[in-house]
């Protein structure tokens, strides 16, 4: 499966032609994203064997298949093959600090099954031994703690859905339309059930000074990622994982030990968690200086922003997962909130000029993701889609020019602007904005 391109040069004939098509059918301004084509990760069906189709006995009838543990640990059907993270080689130098992009486009419900979780390395993935492994917590508390994976397994332990999204996703397209495919839009993002110990009891067991003011989590990858973290989210609802969705971390996403940060930006999550430091101010590391900062209009860096506003993108259909013909077509999506619940979502058939309540489906929870729905006919008119969520506190997810007026061209991350997917008469669909 080819990668995606970057946006070609727009004045092109391709890009121009995309223009005014939609701007005769809509009367809107329009500039397309190309990437892999409105077909890329999506395998087209082939042709059924007329022998298996009714009233035919199919060959998988006529004989016995597999017995049980014929297959240990178990795996999706091999007919769906391409349901699998993708990255973008040309994205970054190494693949060892990289990104690979959860398929949003071939998943149902909220939950991202644990092999297609995204994932975002520094320094590669750590392959850590559990019974090599320690979490000391130290500095600012009464009693230093060393403690295995075992130890942490005595402590009360939580269970909780949340989404974990990375502070660049969708980054790529701050200054317009690049990749085609929500997968590589917005992939950077999963959402799983996480059980481990609140980070709260832990701290408690070492006893916090009375100017404990931050924490400095610390991975056992090679990179040994650090961020500074507010005590006051440590004591709310962070928490120290070992399991996601009923099984052990993976390796990718930070087997042992994670830490787990609802709402927060995914870079703040740390991997193979082995060291707390407790302190009095932040600790202003690379990661939070350097990278995960943004330059705004005035000069001034915005940093330490960590909540991740709300958001929302119609998963399918999109350029990954064109209309296969006119009639009945149901619309779906994902969205979320780093500050609570979504307590509802608009989608536009027009690029934004009216729009109609979509249905929430699914548990509703706090700061995980949400699935939507809308059902409508489609008479093979071109459409621009668009989605639009709000969460419990009143926020409503802006589109792209207001967050620019806002902050400027020159960010990378918390780029939550209103996603445009351009339906052409032949189903397929293009990444574009909508001026």
């Amino acid at each position: 499966m080819s990668e995606p391109k970057p946006r070609p040069d727009p004045s092109g004939p391709t890009s121009r032609r995309s223009f005014l098509r939609t701007s005769l059918a809509l009367g809107g301004a329009v500039g397309a994203g190309v990437g892999t084509g409105a077909f890329a990760g999506h395998a087209a069906a082939a042709a059924p064997d007329a022998k298996n189709l009714p009233p035919n006995v199919p060959e998988w009838s006529q004989s016995l298949g597999d017995g049980v543990v014929s297959r240990p640990y178990g795996h999706p059907s091999k007919f769906e093959a391409d349901v699998i993270r993708r990255d973008v080689e040309w994205l970054t130098a190494s693949r060892q600090s990289s990104v690979s992009f959860t398929p949003l486009h071939q998943l149902e419900g909220i939950i991202t099954p644990n092999g297609l979780g995204f994932e975002r390395h520094h320094g590669g993935i750590a392959e850590i031994d559990p019974a090599e492994h320690r979490l000391m917590i130290h500095g600012l508390v009464e009693k230093p703690l060393m403690l295995t994976l075992e130890d942490i397994k005595r402590f009360p332990r939580v269970n909780r859905i949340a989404f974990l999204e990375c502070a660049a996703n969708s980054g790529m397209e701050w200054k317009g339309a690049q990749l085609n495919g929500c997968q590589f839009t917005h992939g950077m993002i999963h959402c799983v059930m996480y059980t481990g110990v609140p980070l709260k009891r832990l701290l408690e067991e070492a006893g916090l000074k009375t100017n404990a003011k931050w924490l400095l989590p610390e991975g056992a990858d090679a990179s040994a990622m650090t961020r500074s973290v507010p005590i006051e989210k440590a004591l709310d609802d962070a928490i120290v994982a070992y399991a996601m969705n009923g099984e052990a971390l993976y390796p990718e996403h930070g087997y042992p030990l994670r830490l787990v940060l609802p709402g927060w930006q995914g870079n703040m999550w740390v991997k193979w968690l082995r060291r707390i430091k407790v302190g009095d101010e932040p600790w202003h590391t690379r990661e939070e200086t350097s990278k995960y900062t943004a330059l705004m209009p005035d000069g001034q860096a915005r940093r330490f922003t960590w909540a991740m506003d709300a958001k929302s993108v119609i998963t399918n259909p999109s350029p990954q997962a064109p209309i296969r013909g006119k009639g009945f077509t149901v619309l779906s999506g994902l969205a979320w909130s780093g500050r609570g619940a979504i307590n509802g979502v608009d989608v536009s058939l027009d690029g934004g000029r009216n729009w109609r309540a979509a249905r929430l489906d699914g548990p509703v929870l706090d700061k995980a993701l949400t699935r939507f729905y809308y059902e409508f006919d489609w008479n093979g008119e071109p459409l621009l889609l668009q989605s639009r969520a709000r969460d419990e506190t009143g926020y409503v997810q802006p589109t792209k020019a207001a967050l620019r007026q806002h902050r400027g061209l020159n960010s990378i991350y918390h780029n939550n602007g209103i996603q445009t997917w351009h339906v052409l008469p032949t189903g397929e669909i293009e990444n574009v904005e909508v001026a």
